[in-house]
């Protein structure tokens, strides 16, 4: 009998330490991967909430505290937002923060909702997670930090991504009254990202800006590739705005004011398709305002050449590296023609 628990207490010793080893191994190959996506979503910043974990156990029900300030996990196909296909936008269940648009959401067989992209670069936060001895990208709220989910690569093009959300740490709003409360969002592309990141952040009512990649084939491309051409992405600027301060159609006013937009592919010296003038446009309303401001610009005489920007439907923004981002900030200067 005392041999039996002997190797009762080996085989035991044996699992828990090939168990420490495999996340040891984890741990060793993934970390560091949370940081890098956080890093690089170093050009935008949003206002933090800090609360104690017994404030947030007082404000919401047990099974959102549960998850999300415990790190739990619902019952798949269990959420009441799993078969859930309203219009509108989900905003953090605990402190209010955007996260994803509806139209972002689609169905991917898992069992909770599941979304292909955020609602904006600052909208959540990400943390390596190597709980059941693998490594997993666990997403927080870019506000309160509550756990939301987790991050997958199995989604939809044109991203790949798969937020695997849980419905309990979501509020959905419809689109109308969504709107009125919501931050929201302008792609633009004026030449140089550097310099046209710097012009629009300064714009009151700008709250955040990002310098990155739009308008092309090539997934998560690198500064280099865009810079031959053959990625057909366009150096971008995403601007997120308050609506209450500047309308969507001052920041177009402005946009066009910060560059030369009768300069075909170029920006003074800067020359090629990736410093091309572009408005990306998130819905028909930004399009048409757009569209009306160019005509106008382009019949009041203000230019000698037409005006060439484009106006196209966007699709997707890869953040750029974190040396482009706060570019004119941290080299204390102008760098490029814009």
């Amino acid at each position: 009998m005392t041999r039996f628990y002997q190797k009762l207490i080996i085989l035991t010793l044996s699992l828990l330490l090939g168990r420490a080893g495999w996340q040891g191994l984890n741990a060793l190959f993934y970390l560091g991967t949370a940081s890098a996506l956080n890093s690089s979503e170093g050009g935008q910043s949003v206002k933090k909430i800090n609360r104690s974990t017994e404030e947030w156990e007082k404000q919401l029900a047990p099974d959102q505290f549960k998850v999300m300030f415990q790190c739990a996990t619902e019952s798949a196909f269990s959420g009441k937002y799993n078969d859930f296909w309203e219009e509108g936008v989900y905003f953090c269940a605990s402190c209010g923060h955007p996260l994803f648009k509806s139209e972002t959401k689609y169905e991917h067989g898992s069992g909770w909702p599941s979304f292909r992209e955020v609602f904006s670069e600052a909208s959540v936060e990400y943390h390596d997670d190597f709980s059941y001895g693998i490594h997993r990208l666990e997403v927080k709220c870019g506000s309160c930090g509550a756990h939301l989910g987790h991050l997958f690569y199995d989604g939809p093009e044109p991203t790949g991504n798969h937020y695997c959300i849980n419905s309990v740490a979501l509020n959905f709003k419809p689109a109308a009254e969504a709107k009125k409360e919501l931050p929201q969002v302008a792609t633009l592309s004026a030449g140089c990202f550097w310099g046209a990141e710097y012009k629009l952040s300064q714009v009151e009512g700008v709250i955040s800006t990002a310098a990155g990649y739009s308008g092309g084939k090539t997934k998560n491309p690198i500064y280099k590739q865009v810079c031959s051409g053959k990625t057909g992405h366009a150096e971008s600027v995403q601007v997120v705005f308050d609506p209450k301060t500047i309308s969507y159609e001052q920041l177009i006013r402005k946009f066009f004011e910060i560059h030369d937009p009768t300069q075909l592919n170029r920006q003074g010296p800067d020359i090629g398709t990736n410093y091309r003038s572009v408005i990306f446009y998130h819905d028909e309303e930004q399009k048409q305002i757009a569209e009306n401001i160019r005509q106008e610009l382009g019949l009041s005489g203000r230019y000698r050449r037409k005006i060439v920007t484009e106006i196209v439907p966007y699709q997707t923004f890869y953040q750029a590296e974190e040396f482009h981002q706060k570019y004119y900030e941290k080299n204390k200067g102008p760098a490029c023609s814009i």
